[in-house]
């Protein structure tokens, strides 16, 4: 097998909030896998925490494919065995019962990314000092804008702005996918809404240009605790860095 043209840089951090008693966000970061996963639970009563951190669980021992679209098809599969379970056990528990949580993967091999997504958790990527939304939201709201109905800026306090279309655990499951290929220097970042219904995209383009990624995972949480932080916020920051480069002096990297 070639040698990898990129190592990668990442942090990940979560956190409850300052409104909410429980943290229903997991994260994974998994660099030596080239694999980068954010899940935001739902249904309240600890099957939110269940949810998100079932799908994490069912990743966690990956290891990549030789080819990313096989690593991806296999990524697919186990998120939806996921649905499943969390199906089976709300079912269970009773009527009305929902155990799910949306979820947005990142996965890289050689100079080429996948994103898979279900919801509204967020996939970006600055290149060049521009920052890009590679994941639509799957929501009520994204549904309203697409077809006309709702601009952008009426969807800070609409009543259906917390509505999901998709989710690991609801059933009838479509993922979103998106392909790419990597170059130097690249920042993606993925995100749970606590800090994208917080933090303006300007305001996350400056925090990941030029600092590492700890550093700007870090920044990006002060601004959302500055703002309020009325819900969990879960942040993955990853940078693409060519082999034999070291960028972050003191940073563990992985290539």
């Amino acid at each position: 097998m070639a040698a990898p043209p990129f190592h990668f840089v990442s942090h990940g951090l979560t956190h409850v909030g300052l409104v909410r008693q429980r943290n229903e966000d997991s994260f994974l970061d998994r660099p030596e896998a080239r694999l980068w996963i954010v899940a935001d639970g739902m249904g309240g009563h600890e099957a939110g925490d269940y949810a998100s951190a079932t799908i994490v669980g069912a990743l966690r021992s990956m290891t990549p494919f030789a080819d990313l679209e096989e690593y991806t098809d296999e990524v697919r599969r186990k998120l939806a065995h996921v649905d499943v379970h969390l199906r089976a056990r709300a079912k269970a528990i009773g009527p009305g019962t929902v155990i799910a949580s949306t979820v947005v993967c990142l996965l890289a091999y050689g100079d080429e990314f996948a994103a898979l997504w279900a919801g509204d958790s967020r996939l970006y990527q600055l290149r060049d000092g521009e920052l890009h939304q590679l994941s639509s939201d799957h929501s009520r709201v994204q549904e309203l804008i697409t077809a006309g109905l709702l601009t952008p800026e009426e969807v800070p306090g609409h009543p259906e702005a917390h509505i999901v279309t998709q989710a690991i655990g609801t059933g009838r499951l479509r993922f979103g996918t998106r392909v790419g290929r990597i170059q130097p220097g690249d920042r993606f970042l993925l995100c749970s809404d606590g800090l994208t219904n917080m933090v303006a995209d300007a305001e996350i383009a400056g925090e990941l240009a030029a600092v590492e990624p700890r550093i700007a995972a870090e920044r990006l949480l002060d601004r959302v605790l500055q703002a309020g932080a009325v819900d969990n916020v879960t942040i993955v920051v990853v940078a693409a860095e060519p082999v034999g480069l070291t960028t972050f002096a003191g940073t563990a990297e992985v290539s």
